[in-house]
């Protein structure tokens, strides 16, 4: 059975490293081909039996038609009605990241021939891409990520995902630093009892057995992971019943070192005995190595 990842997004977001990281995982890839013709060449892998075109990944820009990018989302429905297993993935960044991306690389942007200064130009592609963002099965922001964070994504959330299977990512961070941006849900932990008005707790993090125990020692920590385990027990069977392949939970406290990455572990642990697709990351934790 063919297995189809369409990955599309902002200029600058990493849809190069993404997909180069599918190449080398033995996908056979395809960059910038006409939205027009995505569906002649599903209908060319399909039909050609080599294990090659087994897993395809194409990339697709706004250096398209507006009413082909339109298309694209109802394709890629009608795709995995025929039997296709298909994703679409859309990475994103913030304008103050993209313009210092373009600063740093000294590249021209795709839609710089019409006219558009850089600013302009990232604000159309915005509009273009809009029906591909809105129906997207995984929105990634990349304004945070290195290559090597995202080439990681791409491998551990991308690649291994089954058909039918949910892909579950809970993400810890910090407000300060902002709500990440690819989040489905997002629960807020700085009510919590906090761990850095210990001053033996304050350099340590909520992986650690010392926070581990003063976290554990409070009614209020298990009270919001009763709660949010309830909900989302509740609404990933309706995510499953919409053929959703991915979601993001994300739990904030105020620096995403203590109380977000504890609650994060515990929501992990207690889902992986009935997902088999259960990450973690913690935002705040990667910027502090």
């Amino acid at each position: 059975m063919m297995r189809l990842v369409v990955i599309s997004g902002l200029s600058g977001s990493g849809k190069s490293v993404a997909l180069n990281m599918l190449e080398d995982l033995g996908w056979y890839c395809v960059d910038n081909i006409p939205a027009g013709l995505l569906q002649a060449l599903v209908g060319h892998t399909v039909r050609d039996e080599e294990p090659m075109y087994r897993r395809v990944a194409v990339g697709l820009d706004a250096r398209n038609r507006a009413a082909d990018l339109m298309a694209i989302p109802e394709l890629v429905a009608d795709l995995r009605r025929s039997g296709i297993k298909c994703d679409l993935v859309y990475l994103h960044a913030s304008d103050d990241v993209l313009l210092r991306r373009y600063a740093e690389t000294r590249r021209r942007h795709p839609l710089a021939s019409e006219g558009l200064d850089l600013t302009e130009a990232i604000a159309r592609e915005r509009q273009l891409l809009e029906p591909l963002a809105d129906t997207a099965d995984l929105v990634v922001d990349t304004s945070a990520f290195s290559v090597h964070v995202l080439r990681e994504l791409v491998r551990n959330r991308v690649e291994p995902r089954r058909d039918g299977r949910l892909s579950i990512l809970f993400e810890s961070f910090g407000f300060k630093q902002g709500i990440p941006g690819d989040a489905d849900f997002v629960f807020d932990a700085r009510t919590l009892p906090n761990p850095y008005w210990q001053p033996a707790l304050k350099a340590l993090t909520g992986q650690d057995q010392p926070v581990v125990q003063f976290l554990e020692s409070s009614p209020l920590v298990e009270r919001l992971i009763a709660d949010v385990i309830r909900l989302l027990e509740d609404w990933i069977p309706e995510y499953r019943r919409n053929n959703r392949g991915y979601l993001t939970v994300a739990i904030g406290c105020t620096g995403g070192q203590h109380r977000s990455v504890y609650v994060v572990e515990r929501l992990a642990k207690h889902f992986a005995t009935q997902q088999r697709d259960v990450q973690i990351r913690h935002l705040g934790l990667e910027r502090r190595s």
